[in-house]
């Protein structure tokens, strides 16, 4: 069974330090040493200052570069890389994906960004911000999907999580699909069938399902993500079993029955701290979706909380 403390690191690098060869790229840390050699510090002083004052855009920042990767993913290999008495887990992803897809819009409404599972981002103004900044020091240089995997690392650091080198050298994608995104990306209210079969297609395995669940120790939720765990959960007025009859009375009380729009931390206690405590919390029957409790019903994912 591997330790929490080893999930956490391996989520550090895994969930938001995608190292990528995408459509032929090849990445590497510092491709803008020659061209923009002072991209990586404009770009973290524009999220501090952003951070320091809105802690909130954390992890939507984080989610977009997820999303943005992980709807088109084509095949990936694990390697390790120890630091210490730290295994760190790298993923090399070889896809489409990384590519700032989920940034561009459409006039029809059509693109990734006007997805259900994209309308909840924000932050969008961040990303052109730093963007702006770029285009001013070293025009037509830096992609935005390399801005993007910056801000992602940036924020992780800002809200006290840890550094890590993140490689550029992305090019930025022209298509943008609302039903690539509609339908790749999975729902908090999916089963662990449904969960490992979606990990699979991409070919991540559970062990990356776990690590990457953990990003839900940051960020927020509305009631409408798992009202029904509460209220309805199988039609019949019911309460979701598999729930924590002491969260489900604290949750009952900021979700009432009709409630859809309140806001409820997705990690109590420490949801703008980017912490270790949400493998803690999904152990003791308190991950607020049901994809988070869903790693309980799995004799695979649920070795490794």
């Amino acid at each position: 069974m591997a330790s929490i403390s080893t999930l956490f690191f391996q989520l550090i690098t895994l969930a938001f330090a995608f190292n990528i060869v995408a459509n032929g790229q090849s990445l590497k840390v510092g491709y803008y040493q020659e061209t923009c050699p002072d991209l990586e510090p404009l770009v973290k002083e524009i999220v501090d200052q952003v951070i320091s004052i809105s802690p909130t855009l954390a992890p939507p920042l984080l989610r977009m570069h997820f999303h943005d990767c992980f709807v088109r993913v084509r095949y990936q290999n694990l390697c390790f890389h120890v630091t210490g008495s730290v295994s760190i887990i790298f993923l090399l992803i070889y896809m489409q994906g990384c590519d700032g897809s989920v940034l561009l819009e459409s006039p029809a409404k059509k693109s990734e960004k006007d997805a259900d599972p994209n309308l909840s981002l924000r932050g969008f103004e961040i990303i052109d911000q730093a963007k702006a900044a770029a285009e001013k020091v070293c025009p037509g240089v830096v992609s935005c999907a390399d801005i993007l995997a910056l801000v992602a690392r940036d924020v992780t650091v800002a809200v006290k999580g840890p550094f890590w080198e993140v490689e550029t050298g992305r090019r930025d994608g022209r298509a943008s699909i609302k039903s690539e995104a509609l339908h790749k990306l999975l729902a908090p209210f999916s089963n662990i069938s449904t969960l490992k079969k979606g990990f699979k297609k991409r070919g991540l395995s559970v062990k990356d399902l776990v690590v990457l669940s953990g990003g839900h120790t940051i960020g927020i939720s509305h009631c409408s993500s798992f009202h029904y765990r509460l209220y309805n959960f199988t039609g019949r007025l019911d309460t979701d079993p598999s729930l924590d009859s002491k969260y489900v009375k604290k949750l009952k009380m900021k979700c009432k029955p009709r409630d859809q729009n309140s806001i409820v931390e997705m990690d109590p206690g420490s949801f703008e701290t980017f912490d270790e405590s949400y493998f803690r919390l999904v152990a003791k029957r308190r991950g607020l979706f049901k994809s988070d409790a869903a790693l309980l019903d799995d004799i695979e994912t649920k070795a490794y909380l």
